[in-house]
């Protein structure tokens, strides 16, 4: 069959038409696959607050002062005016150790004292006969000497006497044993009747108002903390409550074993609900730091390179951007790295996601979004140490 030109050129423009008609179908059968093919995320935006830098530690109570109190001298206990738990007063009397017998002994050592003077003043008016003589030639230079040898002696045996007596009044004093301090009675160790030796412990006493937080502190923050800084303290059995602390000392040395350093921390118990050995966990509030650009925690993936975390850029592609990450707060987290403070960040669906790729916003209930959502800001944020 043999085709006239004209028919020739219908035939061909007719075949074009098809052609462009096919592509322009593909096309837009090509936009919807396209978008079904873009993952969904959930964003959120970043904030900025002023935040607190902390450094937390763990520790436990001491009591700010406690001692052993032991017997200084023996003998018999012959009286206990305190039981434990008792509390006592400074210079209050805990025990007695046989002071009738103590007494019997200052009086012996005054007698003997009584008695080493008198030798002394007929011993000076002896030598002050025998030195009159002497000036008349009626008594020898030897009875001379033997009588000032004899005056020296005297003086010395009443030295001898009054030692005797300050320790007699002292052993006197030791026999009723009394609390250097008040505070508490925590331990008794001797009961009436008991004959006592030198150095046996006796009592422990402590006290618990104030009393103390001990801790210690990584050495890279021992330069963060001095002595008046506000700290505060958690208990296991007051887990509803945060008590109020100032620092009282912090070590001049840096443990060479732990490479920490010991702060003590000094906290009110007057009720004394608060005991010696309870488990603490401390923080210290050391600086404050404004406009900080923070981003919830669910929004940062670890790599290899460090923490990464994807942002927003035009309306519907993510960029991927390193940071490096500070506090933690209440489920946010201090970042560094090129963000702004009107940035949105991907918080849901990033894990695989790259670097340009097109996303769908989408809400909470899986729905397409217009715009991405806003993070509920927070109206304050305190930091734990850095992170």
């Amino acid at each position: 069959m043999h085709l006239k030109p004209r028919e020739i050129q219908f035939a061909i423009v007719a075949s074009l038409t098809v052609i462009f008609l096919i592509a322009g179908c593909g096309e837009e059968s090509g936009g919807p696959a396209q978008s079904q093919s873009a993952p969904p995320v959930m964003v959120a935006r970043v904030v900025v607050r002023d935040v607190v830098d902390r450094i937390t530690a763990t520790g436990q109570l001491v009591a700010k002062a406690e001692a052993t109190i032991a017997a200084q001298i023996p003998g018999q206990v012959t009286a206990i005016s305190v039981e434990e738990g008792d509390a006592v007063s400074e210079g209050q009397i805990l025990l007695e150790i046989d002071p009738e017998r103590r007494q019997l002994e200052l009086a012996s050592a005054e007698a003997h004292l009584a008695e080493a003077s008198a030798q002394v003043v007929e011993t000076w008016r002896g030598m002050d006969r025998i030195q009159n003589l002497n000036r008349r030639d009626a008594a020898s230079q030897s009875r001379l000497d033997e009588a000032r040898t004899a005056l020296k002696l005297a003086h010395s045996r009443k030295n001898a006497s009054e030692a005797r007596v300050g320790l007699a009044r002292r052993a006197l004093a030791d026999a009723s044993v009394r609390t250097p301090f008040a505070g508490l009675v925590a331990r008794r160790s001797v009961s009436v009747g008991e004959y006592l030796s030198v150095g046996l412990p006796l009592f422990e006493i402590v006290t618990l108002d104030p009393i103390e937080a001990e801790f210690s502190v990584a050495e890279v923050d021992s330069g963060l903390v001095r002595p008046g800084q506000n700290v505060e303290v958690s208990l296991a059995p007051f887990p509803d409550e945060r008590f109020a602390a100032v620092v009282t000392v912090v070590s001049p040395t840096i443990d060479p074993l732990t490479r920490t350093l010991r702060v003590k921390a000094e906290l009110s118990n007057g009720s004394g609900r608060l005991r010696p050995g309870l488990f603490a966990h401390v923080e210290l509030g050391v600086s404050e730091r404004e406009n900080v650009i923070m981003v919830p925690e669910e929004a940062l993936l670890q790599r290899a390179e460090g923490a990464v975390l994807y942002r927003m850029v035009e309306t519907d592609r993510v960029e991927r951007v390193r940071v490096e990450t500070g506090v933690f707060a209440d489920g946010w987290v201090e970042v560094r790295g090129n963000l702004e403070a009107s940035d949105q960040v991907v918080v849901r669906g990033q894990a695989n996601l790259s670097d340009g790729v097109a996303v769908v916003i989408r809400s909470r209930d899986g729905r397409p979004v217009d715009q991405p959502q806003v993070a509920t800001p927070v109206s304050s944020l305190s930091s734990g140490a850095d992170g």
